[in-house]
């Protein structure tokens, strides 16, 4: 029992659950649904599509009573006089047998004693001549027994009154088991005339039952029509060619097996039809029935052939649908089949196709059950195309090669859901496995470390990669001040805290940003990590510029608050550094307890700019080489020239105002103009010309972005005029604070 526990252990729930869904699709297979059959005969009809039948020979001519036909001759029905001339010109030019793809179901309404009966004014004599001469249909009576004619008949799906007339048969013979139920049946048959039955040499069944999607794909060579055992018109023709008595229909327990003629043994499925091998429509075999009948047709057309006479013409057009042709005269499907069995180039679904194709299936189900948990999804996709291309490669090859069908569609859907659930069960032990990782190390490790460990456990070691970030660093301004507003309510605070962290992390998560940590009210952010990020710079100054959009809405939450309350409103401002340089990134801290942070010079600077946008009065500090990236997008002004404290080489700072709207605004164009030549007289030492600008500077910035920025530098220029800079000032402000 212990033994048998840890065998199941070993093969695993995904294994068994995927060996109980394999052997539930081949029952599927066994009971062949709709759908399943739906799928495999359209693989067959992309088969036929990709290699239809080529017509090598036309052992069958088509008489077509066309357009031009009826043009020439008149409007259909012609008089049987016609048709006989038709039969019998045919007879002469050495037709094998003549197959009729139309029914003559009533009596020539043209035939002279019905014109002597029917016709007003005929004065007695002109009715008795009429009434001796021969009947039309006496007449093609006649032509049908001076050669060997087979008349279509049609089943419908009701009793016909004409039932009981006797039904002239050849005989119809059984081999093995009775083959009639498993037969399709129609319970009436529409006939034609007895005295042009009595006068054929065969009678046959014209009806081609298409599948459920309208398509000609399998046709049945025999069939039940009122209650009796019929051939189909071209099992018929293939009798009279062959000069056979009887047909047989060789069946067992299973159903049809196939259909015997001399000569012929055409194997069939269990329900006694054949699948066509069909090529596309080809106008060779058809002639034009004027041209029979003004004899503009050669001998050698003829002569040899079984005929079949249908029609083509608008409105008289009997279509159906092929697997290669979606519009093909009805006759033409006759003729494809005569071709196919001829020709021996049938196609047939052997009674070993499903035992095949579900032996494959478990075969190749079976290898991805054993394989996909020892080599994983990717190599088993690999191994699964390889197979798929040999099972669609052997399926066509016995197509091409034998007229075989062999449906590769059920071994390839049956292997893609085994491999579909492996996958699935695994990936819900993978998630399984991370959540227990998720709960032991969550209380001790940063949600965003556990996150990783979580989906790659090896990288649990110290240490880290440089990568070129945009680090942030964010603060509130007057924070100590706001907070001595909660001494008494330390959990208002905290709701403070939340209620401005919230939408401050949302906007840098929201433009793919990673949160480093928070300190107090500060944040520290980057992008570029652990994700590669290539427009860094421009998503870290938009969601420094929604942080300030931010900041604004929840100071208006806040004062109509504190207003309603009637408590003082002291509103929320917030001050940002941005700077981009390269970093280590990575896993730090010690053995016990680490975080996956950034490092480096780029960091030290991007804390000192957050620190000076208070100094200049600005909300966004950038340093230069985050200036450079975005100066194309954002309004960005230059500010200042600066020696961070702590640092040995100078930096250039910027601020950004706003996105590209503001950047193209001629307000602003004009305002960034003035800053510049603001700073080239500065740094030339040009006092006068420095104190110009910062006075157009102030006439132009209605909003007041630059005031602070020019006050710091008047309080410059009144010192250096105090006490003016050495030879070699560089225009660099050295700061004393961070």
């Amino acid at each position: 029992m212990r033994w048998l526990r840890r065998q199941a252990q070993r093969f695993g729930r995904a294994r068994a659950l995927s060996v109980l869904l394999l052997l539930a699709l081949v029952g599927v297979r066994v009971a062949d649904p709709g759908p399943m059959e739906e799928l495999r005969v359209r693989t067959f009809d992309s088969f036929q599509l990709l290699s239809p039948r080529e017509v090598t020979q036309r052992p069958v001519v088509i008489v077509d009573i066309d357009d031009r036909s009826l043009n020439s001759l008149g409007q259909w029905p012609w008089a049987r006089t016609r048709v006989a001339d038709l039969v019998t010109r045919l007879g002469r030019l050495g037709a094998v047998v003549i197959g009729f793809d139309i029914i003559f179901a009533e009596a020539d309404r043209l035939s002279p004693d019905v014109a002597a009966s029917e016709f007003q004014g005929l004065d007695d004599a002109t009715r008795e001549r009429l009434r001796s001469a021969p009947n039309n249909d006496q007449v093609l009576a006649q032509a049908f027994r001076q050669t060997r004619v087979v008349l279509g008949e049609s089943g419908v799906p009701t009793p016909g009154q004409n039932q009981t007339v006797p039904q002239p048969t050849h005989g119809v013979g059984m081999l093995g088991t009775d083959a009639t139920p498993f037969l399709f049946e129609f319970p009436g048959l529409l006939r034609n005339i007895p005295l042009l039955e009595g006068a054929a040499a065969g009678l046959g069944l014209i009806s081609i039952k298409p599948e459920r999607d309208g398509i000609i794909r399998r046709v049945a060579m025999v069939m039940r029509a009122a209650g009796n055992p019929l051939p189909s018109l071209s099992t018929e023709i293939l009798r009279v060619a062959s000069n056979s008595e009887a047909l047989l229909i060789k069946a067992d327990d299973l159903g049809v097996s196939s259909v015997k003629l001399r000569g012929f043994e055409i194997p069939t499925d269990r329900n006694g039809q054949i699948w066509v091998h069909f090529s596309h429509h080809d106008p060779a075999r058809f002639v034009s029935a004027v041209d029979v009948l003004e004899g503009r047709v050669p001998a050698d057309r003829v002569a040899g052939h079984v005929v079949l006479i249908g029609t083509s013409a608008v409105g008289l057009l009997d279509t159906k649908t092929t697997p290669v042709d979606p519009v093909v005269p009805g006759v033409e499907v006759h003729a494809q089949i005569l071709e196919n069995v001829l020709g021996h180039s049938t196609l047939s679904q052997p009674n070993f196709a499903t035992a095949a194709e579900i032996v494959v299936a478990l075969v190749v189900g079976g290898v991805i059950v054993w394989l996909v948990p020892v080599f994983g999804p990717l190599v088993i996709m690999l191994f699964g195309a390889v197979i798929a291309v040999v099972i669609a490669g052997a399926s066509w090859y016995l197509f091409t090669a034998q007229r075989l069908l062999i449906d590769p569609t059920f071994p390839l859907v049956s292997s893609f859901f085994i491999y579909i659930v492996l996958v699935f069960t695994n990936y819900i032990s993978e998630q399984a496995q991370r959540r227990r990782i998720r709960s032991a190390f969550g209380q001790y490790l940063s949600p965003a470390l556990v996150e990783r460990l979580a989906k790659s456990p090896e990288d649990l070691v110290l240490g880290g990669e440089v990568r070129s970030l945009t680090v942030m660093f964010s603060d509130v301004r007057g924070f100590t001040t706001l907070s001595e507003t909660y001494k008494n309510d330390p959990q208002g605070l905290i709701s403070l805290m939340n209620r401005l962290l919230t939408p401050l992390t949302n906007a840098i998560v929201n433009r793919q940003g990673t949160i480093d940590k928070y300190m107090g009210d500060a944040i520290m952010a980057f992008w570029n990590a652990p994700l590669d990020d290539p427009a860094h710079e421009a998503n870290a100054c938009n969601a420094a510029l929604d942080m300030m959009e931010e900041m604004r809405e929840l100071n208006v939450a806040r004062r109509a608050e504190a207003e309603q309350g009637g408590a003082p409103f002291i509103p929320i401002n917030i001050g940002i550094g941005l700077n981009t340089g390269n970093c280590v990134v990575g896993n730090m801290g010690s053995d016990l307890r680490f975080d996956y942070s950034a490092l480096g010079d780029s960091v030290n600077l991007a804390s000192r700019l957050e620190g000076q946008s208070k100094t200049y009065g600005v909300p966004i500090v950038l340093g230069s080489n985050t200036a450079q990236a975005v100066k194309d997008k954002f309004a960005v002004i230059e500010i200042d020239f600066i020696r961070v404290k702590g640092k040995t080489e100078p930096e250039i700072v910027y601020a950004v105002f706003g996105r590209e709207d503001l950047l193209h605004s001629p307000q602003f164009q004009a305002l960034r103009d003035l800053n510049i030549a603001l700073l080239a007289h500065y740094r030339s030492r040009d006092w006068d010309g420095a104190l110009g600008s910062i006075e157009k500077i102030r006439a132009t910035d209605g909003e007041g972005r630059l005031a602070e920025c020019c006050t710091i530098y008047e309080k410059r220029i009144a010192a250096f005029r105090e006490q003016p800079p050495g030879a070699d000032w560089d225009g660099v402000f050295t700061l004393t604070t961070k």
